[in-house]
């Protein structure tokens, strides 16, 4: 529980990013198919997760120890 809390930008980052990243397969899409990213919901998804999650996690402040 403390790893969540700990994390909770990084968490909500992820999730924000999913959403965007299905949205965006959703009403922009690839309309030949050939599209690497966009092509599939779950790669769309996917990816869009992941760059929240990277994106969210630049924005948390460091801890001293």
């Amino acid at each position: 529980m403390e790893r969540i809390i700990k994390n909770k930008l990084t968490i909500a980052g992820v999730l924000v990013g999913a959403v965007g990243g299905y949205l965006y397969y959703a009403f922009v899409g690839c309309a030949s198919g050939t599209c690497a990213i966009t092509s599939s919901p779950t790669i769309s998804t996917l990816y869009g997760a992941l760059m929240g999650g990277l994106l969210f996690s630049m924005l948390e402040k460091e801890t001293q120890k």
